[in-house]
């Protein structure tokens, strides 16, 4: 019988060879979603044979992945700022750069009580859900142009436990009659970025299986920037804040974008590997 760690082995060779990033990883986190537990505890369950069923089915995650399937399409979840979401090829999978724009909000805002808040964007409810969750005092409105984002958003929502604070609303951020008389504190967004001409060059797992519309706006990488920092200046109270993630080599675009919609004291938070990745305004 195939042990644990032999299943790990194969899988991490096979991985090798399609030049997959952070092999044994991918290898592990597969298995430990198999065998319903966390990938260190396969530490101590090395030796263990798995069944026929487990083996069959590790085969199966193990094809899908070599196909450049998104593990966490696969698993069906993904963690995102601690708290455990379900992902599907309908929304984007939650990337750990967005946790530094909800933290930059949740640092700002914590001692307030009684905010409204607008999340341009659900996709899979991360940024609402994790708002609602560390402010729990705060009213969240998120719009998404999918009904499909938004029935994903909604389970994560129920999963974890904020569906009272959140309102999930199917509207295109194009259509102007949404925001008539709708006032917020704070607006957030972590819009398509990416160029029509960067799109092809992406990663395999982005281009072949996330959502085409929640990566870029199939133009220069700026056109929510534009039209949300348009609308946002209207909708915001008077200090409130505009709060964007931002990709590579975008910040002097869109801190011009903010600067020509009339927001003063903007800054920009780097990440970890020192690329600007938070863009924040208020209106004055």
């Amino acid at each position: 019988m195939l042990t644990v760690l032999e299943a790990i082995k194969l899988a991490t060779e096979y991985f090798d060879k399609k030049q997959i990033e952070s092999s044994r990883i991918n290898a592990e986190l597969l298995l430990a979603d198999i065998l319903k537990c966390k990938r260190l505890d396969l530490y101590l369950k090395f030796d263990q044979p798995l069944k026929e069923d487990e083996v069959n089915k590790y085969r199966e995650f193990i094809a899908r992945r070599g196909k450049y399937e998104p593990l966490q399409y696969i698993t069906g979840s993904v963690e995102f700022f601690g708290l455990n979401f379900k992902v599907n090829p309908s929304v984007l999978i939650p990337r750990p750069e967005t946790e530094i724009l909800v933290e930059t909000i949740i640092n700002q805002n914590k001692e307030r009580t009684g905010l409204t808040i607008l999340d341009v964007g659900t996709g899979s409810g991360n940024i609402p859900i994790v708002l609602a969750k560390f402010l729990p005092q705060s009213k969240i409105v998120t719009i998404d142009v999918s009904d499909e984002s938004i029935n994903v958003a909604k389970e994560n929502a129920e999963l974890n436990q904020v569906n009272g604070n959140v309102e999930f609303v199917n509207r295109d951020v194009f259509v102007e009659s949404f925001f008539e008389n709708l006032n917020f504190d704070i607006i957030v967004s972590n819009p398509p970025y990416v160029s029509i001409e960067e799109y092809p060059s992406l990663q395999e797992e982005i281009v072949n299986y996330e959502p085409k519309y929640a990566v870029t706006d199939e133009e220069d990488g700026l056109k929510f920037y534009n039209r949300i920092s348009q609308i946002a200046f209207k909708s915001l109270n008077e200090g409130g804040k505009l709060y964007f993630e931002i990709g590579q080599g975008q910040s002097k675009d869109i801190n011009d974008i903010l600067n020509q919609n009339k927001f003063s004291e903007i800054q920009i938070i780097k990440d970890y590997q020192n690329i600007d990745r938070v863009i924040y305004g208020t209106k004055k």
